[in-house]
């Protein structure tokens, strides 16, 4: 869409300078970026009358040698502006650009944490939790009963791969038994 209203404008040369600014209007919902369309309009609505004058002597005049020029110039700052406020307004809507801090979420958002990019022909991979984490919640603490009874206590890492091995070794054995019959 970029390229088309860029297009568009500058093929016409200058004549629909405001259709990428209106399209950006209605994209953004500013009121600066409807004034900036309407003015575009006027500018070419102006400008054209005086441009296409139909005289019967077709030499240019020196209002001519100024207005042409001041319509390029305009042509090229509407067609900038259209394109940085749409790249950035897109890239505030995707969260990409780091010189435009999103809003800090409230209780119970979940936002993204920014990863670092791999070296080049490297895959990129986040641990599962990293990807989207829950927002902080206050730390606050629960009234427990008087009998309650603390949790069970896991064991330790070494412990825990020992007794899987075990379960799977015996369950290996089992299974060997199942396809002997």
């Amino acid at each position: 869409m970029r390229v088309l209203f860029t297009l568009l404008a500058l093929c016409s040369l200058g004549m629909l300078l405001w259709a990428p600014l209106l399209r950006l209007a209605f994209v953004r919902r500013r009121a600066l970026d409807w004034w900036i369309a309407g003015a575009g309009f006027v500018f070419v609505c102006v400008l054209l009358p005086i441009l296409g004058r139909d005289e019967p002597n077709v030499e240019a005049h020196g209002i001519d040698y100024v207005l042409i020029p001041l319509l390029l110039l305009v042509l090229a700052g509407a067609c900038v502006y259209y394109l940085v406020a749409d790249v950035r307004h897109y890239a505030r809507l995707t969260g990409k650009d780091a010189a435009f801090p999103q809003p800090v979420p409230g209780y119970g958002y979940v936002t993204t944490v920014p990863m670092p990019t791999p070296p080049y022909g490297q895959p990129q991979t986040y641990p599962p939790h990293a990807q989207q984490q829950p927002y902080p919640l206050p730390l606050t603490r629960c009234p427990q009963p008087e009998d309650a009874r603390p949790a069970p206590q896991h064991p330790a890492p070494p412990q825990r791969i020992n007794q899987v091995r075990a379960e799977l070794d015996e369950l290996s054995d089992y299974l060997r038994k199942e396809e002997g019959r």
